[in-house]
């Protein structure tokens, strides 16, 4: 089955259709999905839909973006008690975003390193958002010991040198949309070199729209193609990917206690 590691199907771009949505991605073979709840409006519509499907399940956190509303104390408390719903499986999208000016880059630090903190205390896997900020996220993953939980590396669109530095620090590298494009050369040489027992997939519905369908509203059962990809970029079959991508994230979402099996190229 297929396994979208990264969407937000609570976005109000969904509000005419979201039922139709999610039953195409049924319907496409995606057999698990992980919605971001990322500030104070999104993560209880996030909480909702977990709680209304048995396939969708969560992630909650504070995202960049958004740093300067967040109610630090307050908000971190919040985020915390959450964690205890069952449908939590990790905290994010947290991160640096240094391409949009909203949060200036102290707060967004600040916010990101208490977030790591509270993962650290409860023990769930981080989800990152890494935009323009390769050399600070990796520091401050380093500084705060994010090693000690991993988690995903959202989207990634650096480096094999900075993918590399991640994978050492217990993260997986997750590629979605943009890796089907055409000239996409660096996502598509990093994801050959991502080790298998490292690589996930999704799709960042509604956005980050892969091909054939680029620049229109994007939605999770899209990441089959994004697994088609993968697929030729590493010349294993479909079913293969699939097979590896799902296993690596339940493991990576505690979803099940089996290790990864290391997959030979």
């Amino acid at each position: 089955m297929l396994f979208d590691t990264h969407a937000h199907l609570d976005s109000p771009k969904f509000d005419d259709d979201r039922e139709e949505v999610i039953a195409r991605a049924k319907e496409a073979g995606v057999g698990t999905i992980v919605n971001i709840g990322f500030n104070r409006e999104t993560i209880p519509t996030t909480l909702a839909l977990a709680e209304k499907h048995d396939f969708i399940y969560a992630a909650v956190g504070w995202h960049p973006t958004d740093a300067v509303d967040m109610r630090v104390e307050e908000d971190l408390a919040w985020i915390e008690a959450l964690c205890s719903h069952p449908k939590v499986v990790a905290i994010g999208e947290i991160g640096l975003d240094y391409y949009w000016d909203t949060s200036s880059k102290d707060v967004q630090q600040l916010v990101f390193r208490e977030q790591i903190r509270l993962a650290k205390r409860i023990g769930k896997p981080i989800v990152i958002h890494n935009r323009d900020a390769h050399e600070d996220v990796v520091r401050i993953l380093r500084e705060e010991g994010a090693a000690e939980i991993g988690g995903i590396m959202h989207c990634y669109s650096g480096s094999w040198e900075t993918a590399k530095q991640c994978l050492d620090m217990n993260f997986y590298i997750s590629f979605g949309g943009p890796v089907t494009f055409k000239n996409a050369r660096v996502p598509k040489e990093v994801l050959a070199r991502v080790p298998l027992d490292r690589l996930l997939i999704e799709t960042d519905a509604p956005y980050l729209t892969p091909h054939p369908y680029r620049g229109k509203r994007n939605e999770s059962s899209y990441v089959q193609f994004v697994a088609d990809s993968a697929a030729e970029i590493t010349g294993l079959s479909r079913k293969k990917i699939e097979e590896i991508t799902d296993r690596n994230a339940r493991v990576c979402f505690r979803l099940e206690e089996k290790a990864p099996t290391n997959v030979e190229k």
